[in-house]
């Protein structure tokens, strides 16, 4: 789960402004050093706080655009996200650039084992390497697994007007990626059925006789 929601969010950073547009959480270093800040946890960064630079900004959008690629091909024979569909890389340079990414930083698998809790084993890093590397290869590998695994075949770009967001469906009935997405849809429905139901008069109303 923990790769599903990093890949995720690291896709769903371009996203709806809700004013008919589409914004950019990662549009500068100092909202790529937030986004990072609240994924410390998941990205084993919590002791290490980072500050973006324009290197690893440069880096993560170069990845998130990487994923978003792949993400397409994987809701294939559904329509990709509308936010960037006429600008996807190659999916041949996507991948190249998502395996060299997670190649950065070698690991290992560590097992531990807390008094009444389950067993859990995870990748560490080997020696010391830039926190960058490990942000980037921890994404990379991220979005590795998930594609790899079961929750790829429930992926899909959210239909409702003006959203551009992935999402892995919770269940067979779910057709968008949140309940007001959901309520957007239902009600541009709604509009047009009863748009294409209406009958309008001709210009002037009525003729006189």
């Amino acid at each position: 789960m923990t790769a599903t929601r990093l890949a995720l969010d690291l896709a769903v950073t371009i996203r709806h402004d809700g004013h008919g547009g589409v914004t950019d959480d990662l549009a500068d270093p100092d909202g790529l050093t937030a986004w990072i800040a609240d994924r410390a946890a998941l990205l084993d960064c919590a002791a290490d706080p980072v500050t973006a630079d324009p290197a690893l900004h440069t880096a993560v959008r170069e990845l998130r655009a990487a994923v978003r690629a792949l993400f397409a091909r994987a809701v294939r024979p559904g329509p990709p996200s509308s936010a960037d569909a006429h600008r996807l890389l190659p999916e041949d340079t996507a991948l190249h650039r998502l395996n060299t990414a997670a190649a950065l930083v070698p690991t290992s698998p560590r097992l531990s084992w807390e008094p009444d809790a389950p067993p859990a084993l995870r990748l560490h890093p080997h020696g010391t390497p830039p926190p960058a590397d490990r942000i980037v290869a921890a994404l990379a590998r991220a979005a590795l697994t998930f594609l790899a695994g079961p929750d790829r075949a429930r992926l899909r770009a959210c239909p409702a007007p003006r959203c551009v967001r992935y999402f892995v469906k919770d269940h067979a009935r779910q057709e968008w990626c949140s309940p007001s997405c959901g309520n957007r849809a239902r009600v541009a429905r709604h509009h047009e059925r009863h748009k294409e139901g209406r009958h309008y008069p001709s210009w002037g109303g009525r003729h006189d006789r």
